[in-house]
């Protein structure tokens, strides 16, 4: 790759669309459902999926849930997405701890994080 490649395919990496926010993971068959944040949710399913795949995530009642209905039984549901342009990581951090209170309380809902 030459350097003006490199450079725009490093500025398109940069404009790209933020995609920080809360998620929710459920299962339809239990009706269970768990509510995280991230600061790349548009790629947070592939590591929550990977981690109940094998066997090894953090939260034992999800990974159980997987266990007892499968992987066709979850779902992964984007809830809310913020704007963080121009905002410190400390407030980042804060709007998204505010924002996964409400939503778990709004769908009564478990942490995804053990």
């Amino acid at each position: 790759m030459d350097k003006q490649n490199r450079r725009d395919a490093v500025r398109q990496y940069k404009e790209r669309a933020s995609s920080v926010g809360v998620f929710a993971v459920r299962c339809a068959a239990s009706g269970q459902a768990w509510v995280g944040t991230s600061h790349s949710v548009s790629q947070k399913q592939n590591g929550v999926w990977f981690g109940l795949r094998t066997g090894g995530h953090p939260n034992r009642e999800m990974q159980a849930a997987w266990q007892a209905h499968g992987e066709a039984a979850f779902s992964f549901e984007p809830l809310e997405m913020l704007e963080v342009a121009e905002l410190s990581r400390l407030t980042i951090d804060l709007k998204l701890k505010d924002a996964e209170a409400r939503w778990r309380a709004e769908l009564g809902a478990g942490k995804v994080a053990g």
